[in-house]
């Protein structure tokens, strides 16, 4: 579902207030649960095979292969993996098992968001956020649990660095929209590599030396390290880095002048 017919679909749903209430919840205990873990039509995003890789311990080329359906935004050009679901009855999710997600702690945000929908868009002060709710009719999570704001459902499920990383995406990908046109296939090479690609980045930054390029020496030590911070700083980076490539200039990464650019002594 591309980004216009996903806002279409969150807007044909009940609107949330922030502070409005809910009452929902879902564990072993629900009649319907796993119903939800099947069929389904879920994008990866950037921060979302991240933290699937990670736990899975797996190189993003055979991440890509074995779990990705890949399509793209059709006004950016942007890649848009889809995980893909198993063949057969239902065909269910990949993670799931009787006892539930097998990837719980990292699953992916749109199944940390649910039943809550959340329209993002860029405003003149920043992120513009609404809140709407999904009521599909197998669902039982309704009818007893907790009542919470969405402020207090996205602190349960821990989604303040799916929601931070998925905004900077959006806001690189407003970018393009503005220019009118996708990426040319190069740049969209590009965008795999540093969005969904966090290992092969790595390698292109040794190849290419980018920390001698650019002014960020203080994030080398990070970007080039082994865990979930060093991953996180590496997709910070690599966003920065396409945003740079694509336009010229990034307000959170600068090139270093060229000799020729320095001034004399």
């Amino acid at each position: 579902m591309d980004s216009e017919a996903n806002l279409a679909y969150l807007e044909s749903l009940p609107e949330l207030r922030p502070g409005e209430t809910f009452v929902f919840d879902c564990n072993p205990g629900v009649p319907c649960f796993n119903r939800c873990c099947a069929e389904l039509t879920l994008p990866l995003s950037p921060y979302d095979v991240l933290r699937l890789r990670r736990q899975l311990q797996m190189p993003s080329e055979e991440f890509v292969a074995t779990f990705v359906r890949l399509h793209y935004h059709e006004d950016t050009g942007f890649p848009m993996p889809m995980l893909r679901m198993l063949q057969g009855p239902g065909e269910p999710c990949p993670f799931v098992s009787q006892a539930g997600c097998t990837v719980y702690e990292d699953r992916p945000g749109a199944c940390r968001y649910y039943p809550l929908g959340r329209g993002a868009s860029m405003g003149r002060d920043g992120v513009v956020e609404r809140f709407y709710l999904v009521r599909e009719d197998h669902c039982r999570g309704f009818d007893v649990g907790t009542a919470r704001t969405p402020a207090e459902w996205y602190a349960d499920q821990d989604l303040a660095g799916y929601n931070r990383s998925n905004d900077r995406y959006m806001r690189l990908m407003s970018l393009v929209r503005a220019t009118g046109r996708p990426l040319e296939l190069k740049l969209v090479n590009m965008a795999m590599l540093c969005l969904f690609q966090l290992d092969r980045f790595r390698e292109l930054i040794g190849n290419m030396k980018l920390f001698d390029r650019v002014e960020a020496e203080d994030r080398r030590e990070l970007v080039m390290g082994d865990s979930l911070a060093a991953d996180e700083a590496a997709l910070d980076f690599g966003m920065d880095w396409l945003e740079l490539v694509v336009f010229g200039t990034c307000p959170t990464l600068e090139r270093k002048p060229s000799p020729r650019q320095e001034s004399p002594s």
